[in-house]
């Protein structure tokens, strides 16, 4: 394996010569079929061709805590995959993981690429001859305190806007899976829900009310993916994951991890503190990607725990260096007073590869 890096005229001249061979032996799709429409069996050298094509993806921050870990999933499951990196510092970054094993060694391609979120025609040259795209994206401003301040909301709306319109308009892809987040489902008013599913969605006044900036960015980018994505018939799904976890995460993953947890002692006393292990949501990812061959729009919750006790809570606190005392505030949940958080929907989905934690 190799991290590839072409400049713009052969990967032009190479987008050239694949369509003249899809040309050549009559494939034809639109943007709203799942199938090629073929008035002939293929030969095996073109089904080949296809079978390449199918399993090339583009990866948005695939150099991040979470995007490295499902480019390391896609390898493993035979993908070729496009990383979108925006400086040379993330190259050289990309090339560290791979020369140090972060990357996992795979005889398939990965191939970086660079794009500029804010500017769509620069992403859709990146996505052209991918089959779909994993926006994974998360954004950091110097500025604020916890790396995620007001001004970061439009910042990650406009990044999702360009991704999901880039998707649109890019001939080659059919399906995008875009990385949410259980805070733009669970900030609403409790008392009139006593279960926070995939169909819930946060309350943008009370996210402004409580300063939760990360949530509305989050809450505010998903809904105009949407918003695109039925009025241009690509296929998007959503995945809203719990706090994410695993190895040495808090200095690998750092803004986010800070930002989630910006009303935790209002989830923890809820119920909603929710987490999920990075490899596992991973793997999440890929299954409803593959899983949109079947299926037009999706969104799901993705944890695998949810810290209730003293115990987990400190844990956490020891994990994060966020001082606990923060959190303890009438901390001992009340389970009279506790919504139940479900991803059922998600488990449907894993339940034949992992066992699944379901309505906590």
């Amino acid at each position: 394996m190799g991290i590839v890096c072409p400049d713009e005229s052969k990967r032009i001249e190479i987008e050239e010569f694949r369509r003249m061979l899809l040309s050549n032996a009559a494939v034809h799709r639109t943007k709203a079929g799942d199938e090629f429409q073929n008035p002939g069996q293929l030969p095996a050298a073109n089904r080949h061709n296809r079978e390449l094509e199918e399993k090339k993806v583009c990866v948005t921050s695939g150099i991040s805590f979470l995007g490295i870990a499902i480019v390391n999933q896609l390898l493993l499951r035979g993908y070729s995959v496009r990383v979108i990196v925006e400086k040379q510092e993330d190259l050289e970054k990309l090339r560290e993981m791979e020369i140090s094993g972060e990357m996992r060694r795979s005889m398939n391609t990965v191939e970086a690429v660079m794009a500029r979120l804010n500017d769509i025609q620069s992403l859709s040259q990146a996505f052209s001859g991918c089959r779909g795209v994993f926006h994974t994206a998360a954004f950091v401003d110097p500025a604020g305190l916890s790396g995620y301040s007001k001004s970061m909301v439009e910042v990650e709306v406009l990044a999702t806007k360009n991704v999901s319109q880039a998707c649109a308009i890019t001939p080659s892809v059919r399906n995008c899976v875009l990385t949410s987040s259980l805070v733009a489902c669970v900030w609403q008013d409790i008392n009139s829900s006593r279960t926070i599913d995939h169909d819930c969605w946060s309350d943008e006044s009370i996210c402004i009310e409580k300063k939760l900036w990360y949530a509305l960015g989050k809450l505010k980018a998903e809904r105009v993916a949407w918003n695109i994505a039925r009025e241009s018939g690509f296929k998007l799904a959503t995945i809203c994951p719990g706090l994410v976890t695993g190895p040495e995460f808090i200095s690998r993953n750092p803004t986010p991890t800070i930002a989630y947890l910006k009303g935790a002692q209002e989830m923890f006393r809820n119920g909603l503190l929710g987490t999920v292990d990075v490899n596992r949501l991973a793997v999440e990812h890929i299954l409803v990607f593959e899983d949109m061959k079947n299926t037009s729009y999706n969104r799901y919750i993705s944890f695998d725990q949810v810290i209730r006790s003293e115990e987990e809570l400190e844990k956490l606190a020891r994990e994060t260096g966020i001082d606990i005392r923060t959190m303890r505030s009438n901390s001992r949940t009340n389970s009279s007073n506790t919504v139940k958080l479900s991803n059922a929907k998600l488990c449907c989905l894993m339940s034949t590869v992992h066992r699944c934690h379901n309505e906590f």
